[in-house]
């Protein structure tokens, strides 16, 4: 019999020659960082996932370990081929990492030191141009067998390629060439890279939009689908509809309640009491830079040995203001060998001179300590771990819901300095309950409740949805907006959040109701993490043999 661990290891073998990823995975060098995005490509992928399905569903797993990785691996081929059947994969055209994000944040990761490494960076650029190319002959194909995003999609994408050649994001990307033999070269790629950008976006614009819908919701058959895979749970959709305006009746209690304690009549009159304070603003430059990185250590520093152990190769942690202007604070980990640290990127909201940080400590331990970079440390230095695990096994609401379940962890554990950063965390937990309502109700056509307390309007419109995350959540209109077109790019994605962190608090109060007055939370933590990246159902079942 097959062992599901050789089961695994052939699927990594085989998707090392399809996926840069999986070769570092697997312990070699890709030739290139940029997966290949032709129709070939995304078909290679699928047909490998469904063939190791196959194999996977007959294979023998012994000992936790062992059933994890299966837990894991099963339902994971299942999401991949199941959002290749629908579509979903080949066309996907959002705000927020699709295929066309991550060719340029390639070159957030490259290093820029020595000549070799501008060499790579050289030689990188001059392939954008084929990259975007590959990807724009995939939409083409999904266009013509019926699954194009909505036209909001295809334009919101086109006008951030417009942005980043506006910027000039490549040319200032090789500016910081000291100088040397490889200048002409950089030079050249940069304008390769930014006229291939150019080129997509034309391409988007004139091409893919006129034959897109005006219909931004893709209903229940596909939403289904698409939640399942983002949460690796089966979840019903109408209770967390439900659950998302008591979650938003909750929190705002809460809010109320900070509110008084900073002296202030309503929410609203703290949040702009406390944007007015120049105490509470850190200019935009090298001194936000420094307040990241600062508070990043002192986070490390308050949970390091006490409620976490981390791992020594990880307490590194990259703080940088990101030059893509797109008004988020984002996370990228460390590749698996270790030789490149996690880093945090804070892309301000375009014209910002300063920024006030009691807004964003709640993101910070979202996007760092002990959110992403805490799992992704767990995770990549667990060595009993399956290299596929660590490295490839990506489950939204497993990553989404630890991270927004660490805001709260940070609460529970006094990582907040005072009300203020509590009531940014609260405005955060707000944002994550809105998702939720926003997203089921503008792709599912769900009715607004009457008397809600949010909102009067009878149904859901983008507009509405701006309108309410501007007011509850405390957004400002431009971010509220790139949030709400997020949504409708990636239909159940949103649910990962606050859906993913109720998945794990479930998880964590069941394992309490297990263990009893023997409970140890440090303990339950680092078990968990340390079980790897799965769905959230098969998490729950691998908690329940382990703790």
């Amino acid at each position: 019999m097959t062992t599901v661990t050789e089961v695994a290891d052939g699927y990594l073998d085989a998707l090392a020659g399809l996926d840069p990823q999986a070769a570092e995975a697997a312990g070699r060098t890709p030739g290139s960082q940029f997966a290949d995005l032709s129709p070939d490509g995304f078909d290679a992928r699928a047909e490998l996932a469904r063939r190791t399905a196959a194999r996977a569903a007959t294979a023998t797993a012994s000992g936790p370990a062992e059933r994890a990785l299966a837990g894991a691996l099963v339902d994971r081929l299942a999401s991949e081929t199941d959002l290749y059947d629908a579509g979903f994969t080949t066309r996907l055209l959002a705000p927020l990492a699709t295929p066309v994000h991550l060719v340029r944040q390639v070159f957030d990761n490259l290093p820029r030191t020595t000549e070799q490494d501008w060499a790579v960076v050289a030689a990188h650029l001059h392939r954008v141009p084929t990259a975007l190319d590959q990807y724009a002959d995939t939409l083409r194909r999904s266009a013509r067998q019926g699954h194009l995003v909505a036209r909001r999609q295809v334009l919101a994408v086109a006008d951030q390629c417009t942005a980043w050649t506006t910027a000039d994001f490549y040319r200032r990307l090789v500016a910081g060439y000291p100088g040397g033999a490889l200048a002409g070269q950089l030079d050249a790629g940069a304008e390769l890279a930014t006229t291939a950008t150019a080129r997509f976006a034309a391409f988007l614009r004139t091409e893919l939009a006129p034959a897109a819908s005006e219909v931004d919701g893709v209903g229940r058959d596909l939403y289904t689908v698409t939640a399942r895979s983002f949460l690796g749970a089966t979840v019903d959709l109408d209770e967390l509809y439900a659950y998302g305006w008591a979650e938003l009746d909750r929190t705002a209690a809460e809010l109320r309640t900070v509110a008084a304690e900073l002296g202030h009549p309503d929410v609203p009159a703290a949040r702009a009491a406390l944007d007015a304070d120049p105490a509470g603003r850190v200019p935009v430059g090298p001194a936000l830079e420094d307040w990241l990185r600062q508070r990043t250590a002192l986070l490390t520093d308050a949970l390091d040995g006490t409620h976490f152990d981390i791992p020594p190769a990880t307490r590194q942690v990259v703080c940088r203001l990101s030059p893509a202007a797109s008004g988020v604070m984002y996370y990228t980990p460390p590749d698996p060998g270790l030789t490149r640290p996690g880093a945090i990127w804070w892309s301000v909201p375009p014209g910002a001179s300063d920024v006030p940080v009691w807004r964003h400590v709640g993101t910070l331990c979202h996007e760092g300590l002990p959110g992403h970079h805490l799992q992704h440390a767990v995770t990549l230095t667990t060595a009993d771990l399956h290299p596929w695990q660590r490295v490839l096994c990506q489950v939204h609401g497993y990553a989404e819901g630890w991270a927004h379940y660490a805001e709260r962890l940070a609460d529970e554990i006094d990582l907040y300095a005072g009300p203020a950063e509590r009531l940014g965390m609260l405005d955060g937990q707000m944002w994550r309950a809105a998702r939720v309502v926003v997203d089921l109700g503008l792709h599912l056509g769900l009715p607004v409740p009457a008397g809600n307390g949010f909102t009067d309007a009878p149904r859901w419109t983008p507009e509405v949805a701006v309108d309410l995350l501007t007011r509850v959540a405390g957004l400002d209109a431009a971010t509220a907006r790139f949030e709400v077109d997020r949504y409708l790019g990636w239909p159940a994605q949103a649910l990962a959040f606050k859906v993913g962190a109720r998945l794990w608090q479930q998880a964590r109060r069941e394992a309490e109701q297990r263990a009893g007055v023997a409970f140890d939370r440090k303990r339950f933590h680092a078990t968990a993490l340390r079980l790897g990246p799965m769905g959230l159902d098969p998490l729950r079942a691998a908690l329940a043999e382990a703790t």
